[in-house]
């Protein structure tokens, strides 16, 4: 379970960045301490708190993101929000010091001035050199049908991450081998479990990866380059073979989720109590009618399950039948829009968790009605039903808010990706993501055009 981290590959010059701010931060924080006390302070609860504050405001305000940016905007953008960063930090420690009337040295402008910009500076220089490397094409060649190829060039077209990859496609055929033996050495492989290759061309592989060639099965290149596995290019056979798919019942990781999930559940929901009270209030003060709406979802294994939300919609928003959320939706009352890009009306849906009809991390439940219609049109769906829904996902934190066939299509590509890599770090990764869309109010209303942001 642990070894496979796909997700890890792609971020680890950003966990990268992320551990180089706190080392250079922490170094700067002593330089600075030294040159006014003469003494080191080594690692103390200010510096732990200022390297955290520093961490967390530069991830909210997305500094440490893979999505792409053009080459002439990198350098710019980093600078912005480098500097949006050192801002936040700089306002919040000095209004901090000032409230609690601290005559510390350390939220003096002579102290933090320095310190802020220089780490700001070093931090900046690192982000810009991180993107240069990034810049750098990676190249493949990519061998399949002529329907796995059409799928994965329209991938390409939708991700984020395709300008740094230079990909070029080859349908299975009598050519195979000759085109191999003239492709460079520095190209990678990918290759579908359906390609139809001859023995010489066989040959070839093992000779090109014998010289460094790295060659891959189609489905890998895709969690590895896309963060999803698109549901058009495995085949049953790779579902019952493929390593991973760990998180079932009766085992530890299976066992360690569900407590997390408890632990976490209560919390949050002792936390949000007021909130979901504030929330119930103004519900039944806006048009007097019903606090939660209730709706029946499929869960586990495809057993059904009743969910609560706090009421966004007008009570008779669905009068002529379910049917899909969409941008400037007129059915949302004014109190449900700020509910919805807040996320608090899903807080009620902790209850399921607790009772163990969902977890915190895993695919969204969608409504049996709708999900007829999606099993007859998307391939292997109903697969995401072997792990329990959840409030977050994967999806969700990859894919902007769903509202039609193609959005359903693109978020079972990443519960698949979900499902086959699910572990706690992955999960640590989803809930951090969660909490910054949260905290940005991002995600929670239909997009006119839907891009990856994994």
């Amino acid at each position: 379970m642990w070894t496979r981290l796909p997700w890890m590959k792609s971020r680890a010059g950003l966990f990268g960045l992320a551990i180089a701010d706190a080392l250079v931060l922490g170094l700067i924080y002593n330089i600075r301490y030294h040159a006014i006390s003469n003494r080191w302070v080594g690692l103390t609860g200010s510096i732990t708190m200022a390297i955290m504050g520093w961490l967390s405001i530069s991830y909210l305000v997305g500094r440490y993101s893979n999505k792409a940016q053009s080459k002439e905007k990198t350098a710019l953008k980093i600078l912005g929000y480098t500097i949006l960063a050192a801002g936040i930090l700089l306002i919040t420690t000095v209004l901090a010091g000032w409230i609690f009337n601290n005559d510390d040295l350390r939220i003096e402008r002579s102290f933090l001035f320095p310190v802020v910009l220089t780490t700001s500076l070093v931090s900046a220089t690192l982000q810009i050199i991180l993107r240069r490397c990034k810049e750098i094409t990676s190249k493949w060649l990519l061998i399949g049908t002529q329907a796995e190829i059409d799928v994965i060039s329209h991938e390409l077209l939708i991700s984020n991450g395709a300008n740094s990859l230079e990909v070029q496609f080859l349908v299975d055929s009598a050519t195979t081998e000759e085109l191999l033996n003239t492709l460079p050495n520095h190209y990678g492989l990918g290759i579908s479990d359906s390609a139809r290759l001859p023995d010489r061309a066989i040959e070839t592989l093992l000779t090109k990866r014998s010289k460094g060639s790295e060659i891959q099965d189609l489905v890998s290149w895709a969690e590895q380059n896309l963060q999803r596995v698109p549901p058009e290019i495995f085949t049953p056979r790779w579902l019952v073979q493929a390593d991973g798919f760990r998180l079932q019942p009766n085992r530890t990781s299976w066992r360690l989720k569900r407590l997390g999930d408890l632990a976490i559940g209560i919390l949050l929901i002792v936390i949000s109590s007021p909130i979901i009270v504030i929330a119930a209030i103004a519900i039944r003060l806006n048009d007097g009618g019903p606090v939660f709406y209730r709706q029946i979802r499929t869960g586990l294994y495809g057993k059904s399950f009743l969910i609560r939300k706090l009421r966004t919609m007008r009570v008779d928003a669905e009068s002529s039948g379910a049917q899909w959320s969409h941008r400037k939706d007129e059915r949302i009352t004014s109190i449900g829009q700020w509910l919805r890009r807040t996320r608090v009306d899903e807080l009620p849906q902790l209850f399921n968790v607790i009772s163990g009809e969902m977890s915190l991390i895993g695919p969204r439940p969608e409504r049996p009605v709708i999900e007829e219609e999606l099993e007859e049109l998307i391939p292997h769906y109903r697969i995401r039903h072997w792990i329990r829904p959840g409030l977050s996902g994967w999806a969700q934190v990859c894919y902007n808010y769903g509202a039609s066939i193609t959005d359903s299509r693109a978020k079972l590509s990443y519960d698949l990706y979900y499902l086959r890599n699910a572990n706690i770090l992955l999960d640590m990764l989803i809930l951090i993501k969660t909490i910054r869309l949260i905290a940005l109010a991002k995600g929670s209303t239909p997009a006119s055009l839907h891009r990856s942001t994994a």
